[in-house]
């Protein structure tokens, strides 16, 4: 892993297994960065439209995570951003989450992965007294965040067995569902009051960035660009209260904050908007890869060692939900479901002999799964002529 400091000076803090591969290339290149002298040979008449050189970032210093902690540690706030379907990403978050324990941190997290409504379930998943399937269950995160839970999950066992607070940051989706469609005007007084009163939107680089976003979406995006901007910022606004709000009823805590990239750099969207709430001392880390370097992005940026998520063992069917089980509206072609002989219209029961009755069920009882794991699945199927049946089936689960 690599982490190199903006804005200021950039020492680089790298693994052990990165300067294996890369050592030499690290401590022998870098670029040039800042000087806008003009040439000697530029005569005096000579102008230039723009500077040639406009950072510098340095590659001499080379050392490891260890190195970042303390200054973390002085931190009330460090903000770890990320690409939400990138595991190297999440392996990095959960890194920097792992130093800042081991030094003796009195850490909480805050993810935007989880709604505000649902906290009590991440409480009660942290103490032990439900399990992770029934957290699941309970936190609608099927329903609720479109991203493989796997990406996520070593943070949340980690925190788990540390008694790490988890706290839920983002605003109800309903919310923003309604305010895409209708506006904020659109929004009951329920729903109003779910919502910070202050709304800031007087930065007008991160409108100009949020435009050119918004931009990249075409005609497809289907809304005018103001309620494209009052979701963000409703993202936003609501994610920095609620870290407002629990740091303020938690003086010892520091929290380490996990979000979208596009959330944090800049300190536009939750940094700056904490701080006008509480003048809380931070620090921003971001992944680097496709992110574009530039000064004043964040305070430090994270090179991840590459890493992929195994393989998900899946059963190639597309659900929907049922009154008695889980409805089979299509099978993939060549799948271990279609190998296995489950057919369109079945209703399937039980999953190894647990019954199942909404797509979430089955999505939890594969997560221990690999690809080629034999399952027993009990269907309910439709006969032509004499009514259903139930039979068994058995499946090799593919990837």
């Amino acid at each position: 892993m690599v982490i190199a400091r903006y804005p200021l000076i950039f020492p680089l803090l790298v693994s052990s297994l990165f300067l294996a591969a890369c050592g030499n290339t690290v401590a022998n290149n870098r670029f040039a960065m800042g000087d806008e002298h003009r040439p000697a040979s530029m005569s005096d008449g000579a102008t230039s439209e723009q500077s040639a050189v406009s950072a510098v970032l340095d590659l001499q210093q080379v050392t490891d995570l260890q190195a970042l902690v303390p200054e973390l540690t002085s931190k009330r706030v460090v903000y770890v951003g990320e690409t939400h379907d990138e595991y190297a990403h999440h392996r990095s978050q959960l890194a920097v989450i792992e130093a800042l324990q081991q030094s003796g941190a009195n850490l909480a997290i805050g993810m935007e992965m989880f709604q505000q409504p649902y906290q009590s379930y991440l409480d009660d998943y942290i103490t032990g007294n439900i399990s992770e399937a029934e957290m699941l269950r309970k936190t609608e995160w099927y329903e609720r965040w479109v991203y493989d839970y796997r990406l996520y999950r070593p943070i949340l066992h980690f925190a788990r067995q540390h008694g790490i607070p988890v706290i839920a940051l983002n605003v109800p989706r309903e919310i923003t569902e309604h305010i895409s469609k209708g506006g904020m005007e659109s929004l009951s007084a329920t729903e109003r009051k779910q919502l910070p009163d202050d709304i800031d939107y007087s930065d007008q680089a991160y409108t100009n960035r949020l435009k050119a976003i918004f931009r990249q979406h075409g005609d497809e995006a289907n809304r005018s660009f103001e309620r494209f901007q009052q979701i963000q910022l409703i993202w936003d606004e609501g994610m920095a209260a609620r870290a407002v709000s629990y740091l303020t009823s938690h003086p010892d805590k520091q929290m380490v904050v996990l979000a979208g990239s596009g959330h944090l750099m800049h300190r536009s969207g939750i940094p700056n908007r904490v701080k006008r709430r509480q003048p809380v001392t931070s620090a921003i880390v971001l992944p680097g890869g496709d992110l574009k370097i530039e000064p004043g992005i964040a305070d430090f940026v994270i090179f991840p060692e590459a890493s992929k998520l195994p393989p998900a063992a899946v059963m190639g069917v597309y659900m929907e939900k049922s009154d008695k089980g889980v409805l089979v509206s299509d099978v993939v072609k060549e799948s271990a479901a279609e190998r296995g002989g489950v057919k369109r219209d079945d209703i399937i029961l039980s999953f190894d002999g647990e019954a199942v009755t909404t797509p979430t069920d089955l999505r939890i009882a594969l997560l221990n799964k690999k690809p080629g794991d034999g399952v027993r699945l009990t269907l309910q199927r439709r006969g032509i002529l004499f009514g259903s049946k139930q039979l068994d089936v058995q499946l090799i689960l593919g990837q």
